[in-house]
């Protein structure tokens, strides 16, 4: 069983290591296909810095990503224990219409999207980015499936308290789902740090520039520096891979629906 999971680790990890090496590689050494560290890691990084606006791409990035998921873990835990805790079959018809959203592709809105957005004067913004995906159908569910876990007879005695609605959201139900919050916020954050298509369509000027995007930036051309490439991909890889790591015990708690 070790040499199983050994194996498939190392095979898991090589992509990793092999994006490591490369950008401290030559392009032409990339192309033949160095497997060890190179020295050209500074000259790649100059490069990179000198044909891009890293640090920006890098603010904006976190910005949008941050913003959003904060926006994100209020609206959709709200939603997913009004869901549940006020249940009628009323809502039950609302949440499967909500998650028959979720067979409808982002590429198939993309369009009517970006020409209401264009119209609302959103496009180069930071609203325009966050307002698409601030609500989804999975996060929706994932809270409601928690809140079925939350006993209710702790809301009848806090009612009985006087403790109103939102205080037994923010007193009662946060506290206790730490751990689904933990989930849905590593799943939120990574979706939207690298997110690529909608920023690509909406932000049409250089100074919303986001990693994905610079990413993209470097693929263009007749020439592509494969060197340079691999180094912001590994800028670009390494703040989701801090966060889930930072979070994996929570991540894989919330996801099984562990509450303590």
């Amino acid at each position: 069983m070790y040499i199983f999971l050994t194996i498939f680790s190392v095979i898991s990890v090589f992509p990793l290591y092999w994006m490591a090496c490369s950008a401290t590689n030559t392009s032409l050494d990339v192309i033949r296909g160095r497997l060890v560290p190179g020295t050209y890691l500074i000259e790649n990084f100059k490069n990179l810095i000198a044909s891009q606006n890293l640090g920006e791409a890098m603010v904006n990035s976190f910005k949008y990503s941050i913003l959003l998921t904060l926006l994100s873990l209020l609206v959709c835990s709200l939603a997913g224990y009004g869901f549940e805790i006020y249940h009628d079959k009323g809502k039950d018809l609302v949440m499967s219409i909500i998650l028959l959203a979720m067979m409808v592709p982002f590429a198939a809105i993309l369009i009517p999207l970006f020409q209401m957005f264009s119209k609302a004067k959103l496009l180069n913004s930071t609203l325009g980015f966050i307002l698409p995906t601030i609500s989804t159908p999975f996060l929706i569910m994932m809270f409601r499936q928690s809140a079925r876990s939350f006993p209710h007879d702790i809301i009848e005695a806090a009612r009985l308290d006087g403790l109103s609605e939102f205080q037994i959201f923010y007193r009662m139900f946060f506290p206790t789902m730490r751990s689904t919050y933990a989930a849905a916020m590593t799943i939120t954050f990574m979706n939207a740090w690298n997110s690529y298509l909608w920023p690509k369509v909406i932000m049409t000027n250089g100074k919303s520039l986001t990693m994905p995007m610079l990413v993209g930036n470097l693929i263009t051309g007749y020439v592509t520096d494969y060197g340079m490439l691999m180094l912001s991909v590994l800028f670009c890889s390494v703040p989701t891979i801090v966060v889930f790591f930072v979070l994996q015990k929570s991540f894989a708690e919330g996801i099984t629906g562990a509450v303590k």
